[in-house]
């Protein structure tokens, strides 16, 4: 008893020392003194009305909203076909190509940046939005894959194989049987890769056009002049889009699931 009972002081104490800079952060957002500390002066929303007047976070951010989308539906896309191919079906180099889809988890993201940034210098290939979305979206994929793995996984097929014999063509037993069975994972995988690419800042650095700023680089280009008040009411943001979409989602996932049943 003494063994748990100091595993859960000690656990308790780590994400106490995780969490604990995220709620200072919450705090601060709402902090009416222009130098932020304790204790708090007073309860105001200035920040985040100087945040809505500011131009170039409101474009860095709707910058990130635009990429974040784009890669959802590009890797939820790739990562649905891919993971069909993978699970129904055997061919020659299926192990290959599953450990290719999956090498940009197992890959360092700074070596990956920097290997893709090489590469395109090699081809004398300018930065671009293009290559961000293309690199946000490859480094998304192994998640949307191995989420929609694991649901097809117990998908059965005799389900398919029943609309098959009703006259279902392939596409029709797709979109009528076991797109609407998947779709929790599918939905699931989306979100995982609009957060990935909307919290990225290490290989964005290395791939957006001069002159291109997200969220996140925006935080990170603020925090190098001066540590303003904008800042925390711009991470009060981000923590509720990032943190908040994905509960409101997995909860309206298991409403449908549930309605379904």
């Amino acid at each position: 008893m003494r063994v748990w009972t100091l595993l859960k002081v000690y656990s308790f104490l780590v994400y106490t020392f995780m969490f604990a800079p995220i709620a200072v952060v919450l705090l601060l957002a709402f902090n009416n003194s222009q130098f932020g500390g304790f204790p708090i002066e007073g309860f105001s929303l200035r920040w985040f009305v100087k945040l809505y007047e500011n131009e170039a976070i409101i474009r860095a951010f709707r910058t990130s909203m635009s990429l974040g989308v784009l890669t959802a539906l590009i890797s939820t896309t790739i990562g649905v076909l891919a993971s069909l191919a993978l699970v129904r079906y055997q061919f020659r180099g299926k192990d290959f190509i599953t450990t290719f889809l999956i090498s940009p988890v197992l890959v360092p993201e700074t070596v990956l940046a920097v290997g893709v940034l090489i590469f395109l210098r090699w081809l004398s290939m300018p930065r671009s939005f293009l290559l961000l979305l293309v690199g946000h979206s490859i480094i998304a994929l192994p998640f949307v894959v191995l989420v929609v793995q694991a649901r097809l996984v117990g998908i059965k097929r005799e389900y398919e194989e029943a609309a098959r014999s009703l006259g279902a063509n392939p596409v029709q037993t797709f979109f009528q049987i076991t797109l609407p069975l998947l779709m929790p994972a599918v939905f699931a995988g989306a979100l995982f890769a609009f957060t990935i690419s909307f919290d990225n800042i290490t290989a964005t650095i290395f791939w957006r056009p001069a002159g291109m700023e997200t969220v996140p680089t925006q935080i990170f280009g603020m925090l190098r002049n001066s540590i303003s008040p904008e800042i925390n009411a711009l991470g009060f943001v981000m923590i509720v889009i990032t943190v908040g979409v994905p509960v409101m989602a997995g909860g309206l996932a298991r409403y449908f699931s549930r309605k379904k049943t």
